[in-house]
């Protein structure tokens, strides 16, 4: 059985903000979370979304039709 509980790692101790589910000696599995403001930093790479619009770039009308060359396996 897996389960998840909250907690902070701080000088070397993980600080559990829940009781976990059971009292008996278990193995257990420690992520470590990084902050969401790392996560989203910007790395330069791609292309960010919505950053086309409005500079002529469009959808055709018919992107989502069949593909000719795929209408042997509708």
């Amino acid at each position: 059985m897996y389960a998840a509980i909250k907690g902070i790692y701080e000088n070397g101790q993980v600080i559990l903000q829940e009781s976990p589910p059971t009292l008996q000696t278990s193995k257990v599995v420690v992520m470590f979370i990084t902050d969401e403001n790392v996560i989203r930093q910007n790395t330069g790479k791609g292309v960010k979304l919505g950053s086309l619009a409005g500079k002529g770039y469009a959808i055709p009308d018919v992107f989502n039709e069949p593909l000719e060359d795929l209408k042997d396996y509708r």
